[in-house]
């Protein structure tokens, strides 16, 4: 069965709102009949150094340890890359079975300028 975790700075941090939205999202997708990992959009931003922000709730459906050591995302919208690059976070891993909420920051130079980033879809490579 699904659980839901918290990384140790967002359990800190995350507002109540934010939480209910994410747990919302996580009632909602946790019962998705997969075996792979999926990323279900919490929300998408660009920061004050023109940064794509992409919050996603990630659920590792698989039977192993999810890392990110070079790892390639795209973030499209109906089909079309609007941002594309490769991540490594060593302070993140999830679990088997755990759906994580993670915002992914795709630098300025790294998306193609768009007047909405919104109903988009974060895919792991």
């Amino acid at each position: 069965m699904q659980h839901l975790q918290f990384e140790v700075s967002w359990d800190k941090a995350l507002a109540n709102q934010d939480r209910q939205n994410i747990e919302r999202i996580f009632n909602e997708t946790k019962h998705l009949n997969s075996s792979n990992i999926i990323c279900s959009p919490i929300r998408e931003a660009i920061n004050h150094n023109e940064a794509l922000l992409v919050s996603v709730l990630v659920h590792n459906f698989t039977d192993h340890l999810l890392t990110f050591n070079n790892t390639r995302l795209i973030y499209s919208i109906q089909g079309e890359i609007i941002a594309d690059k490769a991540f490594t976070l060593p302070t993140i891993a999830i679990p088997s079975q755990v759906s994580m909420p993670w915002t992914f920051i795709f630098p300025k130079d790294s998306y193609t300028s768009q007047t909405s980033f919104e109903n988009g879809r974060l895919e792991i490579l």
